[in-house]
């Protein structure tokens, strides 16, 4: 999976495609007994798959054999041993991509002129990312996080180096045999290309940020002006290197605090909505206010899914086995909203007792 998944790579998978762009998405186990199904399950998917592909008179013979090569590679790139809870692979004319999620998905296969980006948009919505930003005088990392984990991430210039002039400068300092690191003009020029390298970041892939480092460090970079809006700082020195596992502890007393907080926002904004006359609860009024656009926030229950099928303008319960039957509705109307500009917040199981576990604050 790529470590991180952003606005720019989603974008990017939901470009057309020549015909077929082929989508394998299916559900995987983190554990036994249940994960030794996951090979068995993937086999049988791939030979859906080259059925499809076969059977289509729309499918050239050397673009049918391109793909069936691109998702024998990409079967073979998969790693069940490590799986989590929802697995994706994409393959088109001469590319493939495989996706690991920690969000369950629905079992199926399609052929289209695009690739099915839904579960992993509702599952990137789920994830809360946040943006980390490790400081010290020679290096600044960034590390992409969710409540599960963190990992560096590489891009637009991060992580920044730097050697200092007295390489031993910072043990000196923490034992006061140096003055402050921080209090020199070359770091203080080090800071300023990190904080700008940072803003090119978050305006490309908007996120929560957390800024970890020494009190000095902190200092210097509030000096230099805002980096986000509502940015958590972290004191908390010597994580520039990492390791991954302590940046995600770091993070995580501050990340489970505005969690929470935002959860009770969510519940206060859909209570005025519900005064207002400007709410929709339930699968149905939901799924009907995300199509036309309506809807301006959008909760859902991170545990929730439900099988239905669509009765002309209404979405009624179905049993899976039903001809048309949808199980990935939930993860359509996430995808939706957002297409429309909408705010999608997961919140616990049981958050929306008596809402439906979906619903949402309407624009009109």
């Amino acid at each position: 999976m790529d470590p991180v998944l952003s606005s720019e790579v989603l974008a990017k998978l939901r470009r057309p495609r020549p015909y077929p762009a082929v989508s394998l998405v299916m559900p995987t186990h983190r554990r036994e007994p249940d994960n030794t199904q996951d090979p068995v399950r993937l086999r049988n998917l791939l030979a859906e798959a080259e059925k499809a592909l076969t059977a289509d008179p729309d499918v050239p013979r050397e673009r049918r054999l391109d793909i069936l090569d691109q998702l024998g590679r990409a079967a073979a790139e998969v790693d069940l041993a490590h799986a989590e809870d929802g697995l994706v692979i994409y393959a088109a004319q001469g590319e493939r991509q495989v996706w690991s999620l920690p969000r369950t998905v629905p079992e199926r296969v399609v052929l289209a002129d695009t690739f099915l980006t839904r579960n992993l948009v509702a599952a990137r919505a789920a994830e809360q990312p946040y943006w980390a930003l490790a400081v010290a005088a020679d290096r600044v990392s960034l590390w992409s996080g969710d409540p599960e984990r963190a990992r560096e991430a590489t891009r637009d210039g991060f992580p920044l180096t730097r050697g200092l002039e007295d390489p031993d400068a910072e043990r000196k300092e923490r034992v006061g045999d140096l003055p402050s690191t921080f209090q020199d003009e070359a770091t203080r020029q080090f800071l300023r290309e990190a904080h700008e390298k940072l803003r090119v970041v978050l305006s490309a892939d908007p996120r929560p940020l957390y800024v970890l480092g020494a009190a000095e460090a902190l200092a210097l970079l509030e000096e230099l002006g805002p980096l986000a809006p509502d940015a958590v700082t972290v004191r908390h020195g010597g994580l520039a290197d990492g390791p991954a596992a302590a940046v995600h502890t770091a993070v995580e007393p501050s990340r489970a605090a505005r969690a929470a907080d935002a959860v009770r926002a969510v519940a206060s904004e859909l209570d005025a909505a519900r005064g207002r006359r400007e709410f929709a609860g339930g699968i149905d009024e939901v799924w009907r206010a995300a199509k036309e656009g309506r809807a301006r926030l959008v909760a859902v229950e991170d545990d929730y899914r439900t099988v239905v099928r669509e009765e002309g303008d209404h979405l009624e319960p179905a049993d899976p086995a039903d001809p048309g039957a949808r199980d990935d509705m939930v993860d359509e109307i996430v995808e939706r909203a957002l297409d429309t500009g909408a705010e999608v917040r997961f919140v616990p199981g049981g958050a929306l007792d008596g809402q439906g576990h979906i619903a949402a604050v309407l624009r009109y």
